[in-house]
């Protein structure tokens, strides 16, 4: 049974940066297709990006542009580098494969001050 664990969320100014990490233990996922994803207050989760095993890469329109997502299939790891970031980024940001068949971590909190 794969785990992930997300890391990497705080609290940054709008225009602030940060970097999200997924990091995936029990099994590899360096042969799946990642995504990450938020859900913020009062909200149903939403689709921030994806990233193939080879590093191909899809974005939500409300943050291509600005996040960008890779990974480490090394490490078993998938990051997704948040830039210029917004009041709206604020969410609890979440990874998974893309069909959402593993069991959910507990995400990374994100809140982006005005």
């Amino acid at each position: 049974q794969v785990q992930l664990v997300e890391s990497g969320g705080g609290l940054v100014q709008a225009g602030g940066s940060l970097t999200l990490s997924c990091a995936a233990s029990g099994s590899t996922i360096s042969r799946t297709t990642m995504g990450w994803y938020r859900q913020g207050p009062g909200q149903q989760r939403e689709f921030v990006a994806s990233i193939t095993s080879g590093g191909n890469t899809k974005y939500a329109d409300s943050v291509k542009g600005r996040f960008t997502a890779s990974r480490d299939n090394n490490k078993n790891i998938v990051y997704l580098r948040m830039n210029s970031l917004k009041p709206q980024d604020t969410a609890l940001y979440y990874c998974n494969t893309v069909n959402w068949n593993l069991s959910w971590g507990q995400g990374t909190q994100v809140t982006v001050s005005s």
